[in-house]
C-alpha cells in the first residue's frame, strides 16, 4: 500500500513522466517545428537574401508570374465548380442509364497526375498529333496557314487538362455534402413555389457550399503546386519561376521570395476556405430527417444526364489513358528494361518509408491531441496539418537550405575535431526527399487517423488508465486494435500520393536517382512520351486504390426512386422543362 506521501510525489512528477501529458505534449510541439521549419527556412531566406534581386523581379517577371497563376487558379477553380457541383447533384438526385456506375466513375481522373494528363493532350492535339494530322488528311490542308486550330500549349490550354483531372475534389466534397442534406429543405422550397432549378440555387447550393468551397480550394492547390503540366504547356507561372530563378539565374534568395508569394496565395486559399465555412451551420426542424428520393428521368432528359456526366470521364481519363496504354503495349519491350525496374524499387521505396515515417508522426500527434489540454499543443497540432497546402517547389527549397546548413556544419566540427570529413549527409540523400513528403502529406495521415481515434468512445482508454495503464499502454492495447483501418487507410493515400510527386523529387533527389515521376518528366519533356509510357501507366494505376476507398466513403441510404411526375411525398424533383 503506498503512503500518503508517495502518492503526493507521483501526482508532483507525473507531468514529467515519460508516459505522461506533458511528453505527449512536448512531443507534438517538436514534431510541429520540425514540419514548420521549411516555411520558416522560406522566410527567412527571402528576407534577408544574399543577392536581393525583389526590386528587378516586380519590375519585370514577377507581375507575369502572379497574373498568369491567378488565371489558371480562377479558370480551373471555375471550371472544376462547374463540372464537379453538376455532376454530383445529378449522380445524387437523379437517376438516368449509367448512374450506378458514373457516380464512381467521376472520381477516376483524380488517379491520374495533371503532368501525366499534359504530355498525353500535348502528343494528341500538336501539330504533329493524330488530331490535327487526321484533319489535314480529311480536308486535303497542308500546313498550319490553311486552317486555325486552337493552341494546346497554351494559358488556356492548361486550364483546360488541369481543370477536367481536377473536378473530382470538387465532386467528392460536393456529393458528400449534397447526400447528407434532409428532404425538408427542398420539400419547404417547393411548397412555397421554387422551380426545381430554383430549388437547386437558393436551398440546395447554399446547405452545399461548405464543402465545395473546401472542394474547389483543394483543387487550386493542386494547380498551384503543379509544375511538369504548366512547364510543358510553356505558362510561366509562379512555380515556374521558383525554378527559373534558382537552376537558372543561380539565385535562391530570389526563388525563396517568389515562393513567399506562392505561399500568399496559399494562405489566402486556406482564408477563403475558413470564410466559406464560417457561420454555414444549419439545424433539422423535424424530428426525423429524410433523404430526397432519386427522381427517374425519362427521354432526352435521361440521356443528356448521361452525356453530361460521360464527358468529364473522357477528358480526363479515357482519352489520356488510351494514349499511355497505345504507347505503354506499341513500347513496351524497350520500356520495360532494368531501368524501368530500378524506378519502381525508388518510387516504392520512398514511398513506403515516407508512408510508414507519416503514420507514425500522425499517430502521435492524433493521440497528444486527444489527451493533451495545453492550448499550445492543440494549436501547434493543427499547424501541423498545413504542410499540405504547400507547394512542393516550396517545400524543396526550404528543406534543402537547413539540410546542407546542418551538414556543413557537421562537415566543420568533424574537420576541426578529427581532422576528418563528414560529407553530405542528409543533402541529395533519401532522408531530404522521405522529409519532404512527411511534411507535404502529414495531414493526409494526421486526418484519417484522428478520424478514427475519433470512434473510439474515451471510456476505453478511462478504463484501461484506471486499470494501471499508462498513456502509451492505453494507446497500444486499447487504441491501435480499433483503428487499423485507420492506419491502413492513412498509409495507403500517403504512399499514392508520393508515387504522384514531382516538384519536391525533382529538387531533393539525388544525383542519378529517379523515380517514376522524374522519369516521365524528363522524358516527356523531351519529347520521348512514348518510350516512358509503361512508368506513367503505373502512376495512373496506383492512383487507383485511393479512388476505390473514396468510393465506399460515399454510401448513400437506400431509397426508392420514383418516375417524373408521380407523387412520392418525399421530395422528388424533376429537371426543369
Amino acid at each position: 500500500m503506498a503512503t500518503t506521501d508517495q502518492l503526493t510525489d507521483r501526482k508532483t512528477l507525473a507531468p514529467f513522466a515519460l508516459d505522461g501529458e506533458t511528453v505527449w505534449g512536448f512531443g507534438a510541439v517538436g514534431l510541429t517545428l520540425l514540419v514548420a521549419l521549411p516555411v520558416l527556412t522560406i522566410g527567412i531566406l527571402a528576407l534577408f537574401p544574399t543577392e536581393n534581386i525583389w526590386p528587378h523581379l516586380v519590375d519585370t517577371v514577377l507581375p507575369g508570374y502572379v497574373w498568369r497563376t491567378a488565371v489558371l487558379m480562377t479558370g480551373v477553380g471555375l471550371i472544376t465548380f462547374i463540372v464537379g457541383t453538376s455532376t454530383a447533384w445529378l449522380v445524387t438526385m437523379y437517376q438516368f442509364p449509367g448512374r450506378k456506375w458514373l457516380q464512381w466513375a467521376l472520381l477516376i481522373p483524380l488517379a491520374t497526375p495533371t503532368y501525366i494528363i499534359a504530355y498525353t493532350y500535348v502528343d494528341v492535339f500538336e501539330y504533329g498529333g493524330f488530331v490535327q494530322t487526321g484533319l489535314r488528311d480529311l480536308f486535303g490542308w497542308r500546313n498550319a496557314r490553311d486552317y486555325w486550330f486552337p493552341e494546346i500549349r497554351s494559358l488556356s490550354g492548361a486550364v483546360f487538362v488541369m481543370a477536367f483531372v481536377l473536378y473530382p475534389y470538387v465532386f467528392l466534397t460536393a456529393r458528400a455534402s449534397f447526400i447528407k442534406q434532409s428532404v425538408c429543405h427542398l420539400e419547404v422550397s417547393r411548397t412555397l413555389g421554387r422551380t426545381a432549378l430554383g430549388t437547386f440555387f437558393s436551398v440546395a447550393l447554399p446547405l452545399a457550399r461548405p464543402g465545395i468551397v473546401v472542394g474547389v480550394s483543394l483543387a487550386m492547390m493542386e494547380c498551384l503546386n503543379d509544375i511538369g503540366a504548366v512547364e510543358f504547356f510553356g505558362v510561366n507561372t509562379l512555380t515556374a519561376g521558383i525554378y527559373s530563378t534558382w537552376l537558372g539565374q543561380g539565385n535562391l534568395g530570389g526563388a525563396a521570395q517568389i515562393a513567399c508569394v506562392m505561399l500568399v496565395f496559399v494562405f489566402a486559399l486556406i482564408w477563403l476556405e475558413r470564410v466559406g465555412r464560417r457561420q454555414q451551420r444549419f439545424h433539422h426542424m423535424s424530428q426525423r430527417e429524410r433523404r430526397p428520393s432519386r427522381h427517374k428521368l425519362t427521354g432526352w432528359r435521361a440521356w443528356v444526364s448521361t452525356l453530361g456526366c460521360v464527358c468529364p470521364i473522357i477528358f480526363g481519363f479515357v482519352v489520356p489513358g488510351a494514349v499511355l496504354l497505345d504507347f505503354a503495349v506499341s513500347h513496351f519491350e524497350d520500356a520495360a528494361s532494368a531501368d524501368y525496374l530500378r524506378h519502381t524499387r525508388n518510387s516504392l521505396l520512398l514511398s513506403f518509408t515516407a508512408a510508414f515515417a507519416a503514420i507514425a508522426i500522425g499517430l502521435f500527434l492524433a493521440y497528444a491531441h486527444r489527451i493533451a489540454r495545453s492550448d499550445l499543443v492543440q494549436i501547434a497540432i493543427r499547424f501541423a496539418s498545413v504542410g499540405y497546402a504547400v507547394p512542393g517547389a516550396v517545400l524543396g527549397i526550404g528543406i534543402l537550405v537547413p539540410l546542407a546548413a546542418f551538414d556543413n556544419a557537421l562537415d566543420g566540427m568533424a574537420r576541426e575535431i578529427a581532422g576528418i570529413s563528414t560529407g553530405l549527409l542528409l543533402t541529395g540523400t533519401i532522408f531530404s526527399i522521405v522529409y519532404a513528403y512527411v511534411v507535404r502529406f502529414l495531414a493526409i495521415s494526421y486526418g484519417a487517423i484522428e478520424s478514427g481515434l475519433g470512434r473510439v468512445t474515451p471510456n476505453l482508454a478511462a478504463a484501461a488508465r484506471t486499470l494501471g495503464r499508462s498513456s502509451s499502454g492505453a494507446l497500444r492495447e486499447v487504441h491501435l486494435p480499433l483503428i487499423r483501418p485507420a492506419l491502413a487507410t492513412a498509409g495507403l493515400l500517403v504512399f499514392v500520393d508520393c508515387m504522384k510527386e514531382l516538384p519536391a523529387t525533382l529538387i531533393l533527389r539525388p544525383f542519378n536517382f529517379d523515380t517514376l515521376a522524374t522519369h516521365v518528366y524528363t522524358y516527356a519533356s523531351l519529347d520521348l512520351l512514348e518510350e516512358s509510357a509503361l512508368s506513367a501507366l503505373t502512376i495512373v494505376v496506383s492512383g487507383l486504390i485511393p479512388v476505390i476507398l473514396l468510393n465506399r466513403t460515399l454510401k448513400e441510404p437506400k431509397r426508392k426512386s420514383v418516375r417524373m411526375g408521380q407523387e412520392t411525398g418525399t421530395g422528388g424533383i424533376p429537371l426543369p422543362d
